[in-house]
């Protein structure tokens, strides 16, 4: 099997069903070994050997255009050119029935024109209608197919090039809906500027982004939007963030600082050292994995799938029967049967069912991503929105992740200032937050530690570290219930001893800030009726502290990493568990978890870790984002229950004998509208 993989983006698709269609044609193409489509993202991967000439001929029947992802969107008609055929049927119509009025009835002439619609509306329509049915595939083009031709056949022309023209609408309107929920995650697309100011040696030029290099640097002047990620090597600024964190607030920027591609300098002039090619940058992550979310379809959808799988052969079958049974075994009119027959395969055409939950989801997932919060596919949209629980990891998710030392003192009769020479000499050993915070406190007071050499050094995670000095044994480590230490952790502060060949000789308190966002959250968690939990390697006084500033309702103190891991199996026993974390320390609890929401101001652990991943160091949205998956659980419901009653309702109009092509069509081009409309307002749900 060939390696080589191609993604192309089309331009055309009309309808669930007819990108099925459209994969199965580029999966018989030769040289093609696999071919599948992504309808949310409008884009097909192909690996083998095709050309675009090829692929296009596959999508011949829905006129579908395609080009390579990685070049520019295929050029957008006007609605007028795109429809024209449709246009022109439908003006052959009202001319057949104004002929109808003028001269009292059907006559050549106005048959003439009935046929003339029919045939410049639905001649694509019959011709994939007519494949598929030599291939044994039966979806919505072979029923309106064998319908509209049927009714021509027994001399129904005007209500034949009506089904024609209400079709092509109906067609138009799955179509628009699917672009406008597509729009959202489009425009992510247009956020980073395709030209960047490159600085050289020469001076300041203007190159396309795809040539500038990692290293480079690239000048951004007050206003402009950042074309790359990058570090800030000059000047300062306020950033606007808001295209990958989803907070509208500015960020103040200076040297050395991280800055992503698509957010908004506005008020300094920058100079930024590039540190990803352009197909790696946080937006260009962020894209890719959006439109990777929609091809993973959410169980609504695969269960719908699978219904309309049945379905419609399943309604072949009962137009069949209603056509064939009463004339044969009860002696009723053929022609009267035969009519009711077509009209319930028109009644049955799954339009409004197929499109009632893609439309959901794309558009719940484009909202979202407009938000800062990554949903990475309808699965997990659907899993956090069924969450009873949610747990926390303290550090850097309910905190800030930047500790900083409040207290500092050294046992009687040892020197302030050699305990904490002693304390940063060992910390300097450690990558640990708080071991920087400790180094950061002894360099503002002015303590030399860098010349004391440490032997034997060694970390134990989640327990503290220890090294030799010359001849003696230090450890910094958690305290044993030490007066001084507890009265720290009352006071929601990390206590930390230093030890000297087993005599106390120093105490350390660090604090991590609260988020300013962590209990408003909580509070709006709560209104949701979800249960909280916070995961802690803290000690049990300085975690009840925090939990209850915070209006946390579980604790779970005292856990090393693999503790935490077992906290949310047991978890789980009982709940639907979502688990916030930073997506590094707490990927093994992340990954056990029902639903694992990563925080991470864009960075690529965040990205990939996690189903979900609030881009903004905050969990602000999060409670958006369960309100949003249980909106967009109940519209799939709604638009699959409405899909599914206005099919009943219309074919329950057989037995009276009511049901007519012209109710069959109005109720399916109708379901559709209103299917599509309902699915569309998830675009415009707010916090």
């Amino acid at each position: 099997m060939t390696n080589d993989r191609t993604t192309y983006r089309i331009d055309g698709f009309s309808c669930a069903n007819c990108a099925r269609t459209f994969e199965k044609n580029v999966q018989e193409i030769n040289g093609v070994e696999d071919a599948q489509v992504n309808f949310g993202a409008s884009k097909i991967t192909v690996q083998g050997a095709a050309t675009v000439e090829d692929i296009e001929k596959a999508g011949a029947f829905e006129q579908l255009k395609v080009v390579n992802a990685s070049g520019p969107a295929p050029e957008r008609q006007s609605f007028l050119k795109k429809h024209r055929m449709v246009i022109l049927s439908a003006i052959l119509m009202f001319i057949g029935f104004a002929l109808v009025i003028y001269y009292g009835g059907q006559n050549p002439m106005t048959t003439g024109f009935f046929l003339a619609s029919v045939v410049t509306g639905g001649y694509r329509m019959f011709w994939t209608g007519l494949n598929n049915m030599t291939r044994l595939r039966f979806d919505m083009k072979t029923l309106m197919t064998v319908a509209i031709i049927g009714a021509a056949l027994i001399g129904e022309w005007p209500e034949a090039s009506v089904v024609v023209v209400l079709f092509a609408v109906s067609e138009a309107l799955e179509r628009y809906s699917m672009e406008k929920a597509r729009t959202s995650i489009q425009s992510l697309m247009e956020i980073a500027p395709n030209t960047a100011s490159l600085k050289t040696q020469d001076g300041i030029r203007e190159v396309e982004v795809g040539d500038i290099q990692i290293g480079d640097t690239i000048v951004v002047k007050p206003g402009e939007k950042l074309p790359m990620d990058g570090v800030i090597s000059y000047g300062h600024s306020s950033i606007n963030q808001a295209t990958i964190t989803g907070e509208s607030l500015p960020v103040e920027v200076s040297g050395a600082e991280e800055v992503y591609a698509g957010t908004l300098n506005q008020n300094g002039y920058l100079e930024i050292e590039v540190t990803k090619n352009v197909e790696d940058t946080t937006i260009a992550k962020i894209i890719q994995l959006v439109e990777e979310a929609q091809e993973k379809r959410a169980p609504a959808q695969q269960f719908v799938d699978q219904f309309a799988k049945y379905y419609t052969p399943a309604i072949m079958v009962i137009a069949v029967m209603v056509a064939v049974v009463p004339p044969l075994l009860l002696g009723a009119e053929w022609m009267t049967y035969i009519y009711q027959g077509l009209a319930i395969l028109v009644v049955g055409c799954p339009c409004a069912l197929v499109i009632s939950t893609p439309i959901a989801i794309v558009s719940a997932i484009g909202n979202a991503a407009n938000r800062g919060v990554l949903i990475k596919g309808g699965v997990h949209l659907e899993k956090i929105g069924q969450s009873s629980l949610v747990a926390f990891d303290k550090t850097g998710t309910l905190t800030k992740g930047e500790p900083h030392v409040t207290d500092f003192e050294a046992a009687s009769g040892r020197s302030r200032e050699e305990v904490l020479a002693i304390a940063a000499a060992l910390e300097s050993q450690s990558e640990h937050p708080i071991a920087q915070s400790v180094i950061k406190y002894a360099e503002s007071e002015g303590i030399r530690y860098s010349d004391i050499d440490i032997n034997r050094f060694k970390a134990v995670t989640g327990t503290g570290i220890s090294g030799e000095i010359g001849q003696r044994f230090y450890e910094i480590r958690k305290p044993d219930g030490e007066p001084l230490s507890a009265q720290y952790q009352d006071d929601g502060k990390t206590a930390m001893i230093i030890i000297e060949d087993d005599q106390i000789i120093g105490h350390i308190a660090v604090m991590d800030e609260l988020r300013e966002s962590s209990r408003p959250a909580i509070e709006r968690l709560h209104n949701l009726g979800i249960q909280t939990a916070m995961l802690t390697g803290d000690n049990s006084n300085t975690a009840r502290t925090i939990a209850r500033t915070l209006g946390i309702d579980k604790i779970y103190a005292g856990l090393m990493p693999e503790d935490k891991l077992a906290t949310i199996e047991d978890l789980k026993k009982e709940h639907t568990v979502a688990m916030v974390g930073d997506g590094i320390n707490d990927a093994p609890a992340l990954a056990t978890a029902n639903v694992g929401v990563a925080m991470g101001k864009g960075t690529d652990t965040a990205l990939e870790t996690a189903d979900m991943a609030l881009m903004g160091n905050s969990i602000h949205h999060l409670p958006f984002a369960i309100g949003l998956s249980r909106r967009t659980l109940n519209i799939i419901k709604a638009n699959i229950s409405f899909a599914i009653i206005i099919k009943v309702i219309a074919l329950l109009l057989v037995i009276p004998g009511w049901l007519t092509l012209w109710i069959a069509i109005l109720s399916d081009i109708g379901a559709t509208l209103i299917v599509a409309l309902n699915g569309l307002r998830l675009l415009r749900m707010k916090e």
